[in-house]
């Protein structure tokens, strides 16, 4: 079944590609296995599937130290600084920054591993209250003051959208952080990247692709429904 709707989930992206003229290994899929037992994450690995996200730290450290061999990791819950430390030189990208403080606590732990950590800005696109994220007027200040750090890289943005029965209604925040996006990389900013634009989950990855999306956090689709007991 897990490889099934792995299959589809992809079938799914070449199409969404194809209709905007896309290739589709423009696009990675990250297999969001949090709550999921390792048992799954080990028959996505074997078929394929590389990147997976989670949201708590004890979870990805868990997942971790137990896996038959190493895959990309991304950090996509709200990361507390005091946690940082623990999943450092563990994760691919930490997709969660949306604060100078928490970018200092990175540099911070980074430096003492003698590493450089790539990170993701989360953009709160459409202002939900509910949300983590900065501003889309916030983003530029924040890359200002980040670039400098030696040991971390701003490799693109991220956003959730709002959760909607229409996948068209998040459109207009998928299309504005894409413009962000080609508006910071322009900039040739030092020690900035912009490859990374990470948007789109299971109920809107195919339009989130449409307007730009280079990565997408799909979970349900795959894994089935969460069971948060």
């Amino acid at each position: 079944m897990l490889t099934d709707n792995l299959r589809t989930v992809k079938d799914k992206i070449e199409a969404a590609c194809r209709r905007c003229g896309r290739d589709p290994s423009e696009v990675t899929l990250v297999a969001v296995s949090k709550t999921k037992p390792l048992e799954d994450v080990e028959i996505l690995l074997a078929a394929g599937q590389m990147d997976f996200g989670e949201n708590y730290v004890q979870e990805i450290i868990d997942k971790v130290e137990h896996i038959s061999r190493p895959v990309n990791w991304h950090m996509i819950g709200h990361l507390q600084t005091n946690k940082v430390r623990q999943i450092m030189g563990k994760v691919s990208l930490i997709q969660s920054v949306d604060s100078l403080h928490l970018a200092e606590r990175i540099e911070k732990e980074a430096a003492k591993k003698d590493l450089v950590c790539r990170i993701l800005l989360q953009v709160n696109v459409a202002g939900e209250e509910t949300k983590f994220g900065l501003s889309p007027r916030e983003v530029p200040d924040l890359i200002e003051k980040i670039s400098p750090m030696p040991h971390v890289r701003i490799a693109g943005l991220m956003t959730s959208a709002p959760f909607v029965e229409n996948p068209e209604e998040n459109r207009c925040y998928f299309r504005k952080l894409h413009d962000l996006f080609i508006d910071i990389r322009e900039k040739n900013i030092d020690n900035v990247d912009m490859d990374i634009l990470s948007m789109g989950m299971t109920n809107d990855y195919e339009v989130a692709i449409e307007e730009g999306a280079t990565m997408i956090r799909v979970g349900t689709a795959i894994f089935g429904a969460r069971n948060y007991g």
